[in-house]
């Protein structure tokens, strides 16, 4: 087998790296182009979200409050490249007060996530973000 991009599954891995890699270097506008107009995303234990004005919010809201890096990135994707999958670390630090959250003292915590995609026509139709929420709480609870 050849891993030369020309495949759909390759294609969807593709576009799955550069949203994380747009992730990681802060850089909203690179995120929203991957993204279709009507992307769902699925927070993690949160409300659904539709539309790119939403997930703009979103990035907004996580870099007022967060300074997140993803490392260990691994994806995986059907045949068809309409379904992809990505587990990775997450190194961060709080740093200012989320709402419905503890309040924000630069606690840094280690964790993994996961996070399930949608794709269509080179683009992402919906992200679905998992992680253990009790697992940041106890991090973030003991940090001082």
């Amino acid at each position: 087998m050849r891993i030369d991009g020309s495949r759909r599954n390759d294609r969807a891995i593709e576009l799955v790296l550069a949203y994380y890699d747009a992730m990681n270097r802060h850089d909203p506008a690179a995120v929203l182009a991957l993204l279709a107009e009507d992307v769902v995303h699925e927070l993690n234990q949160g409300p659904r979200e539709v539309g790119k004005l939403a997930f703009a919010a979103f990035l907004e809201r996580i870099e007022a409050c967060y300074v997140e890096r993803l490392s260990d990135i691994v994806v995986l994707a059907s045949p068809d490249g309409l379904r992809a999958a990505a587990e990775y670390m997450v190194d961060g630090e709080y740093v200012s007060d989320d709402i419905g959250m503890p309040p924000a003292r630069g606690q840094r915590y280690r964790m993994p996530g996961a996070a399930f995609f949608a794709l269509h026509d080179g683009l992402i139709r919906r992200v679905s973000d998992h992680y253990n929420l009790q697992e940041w709480f106890s991090q973030v609870a003991q940090e001082r």
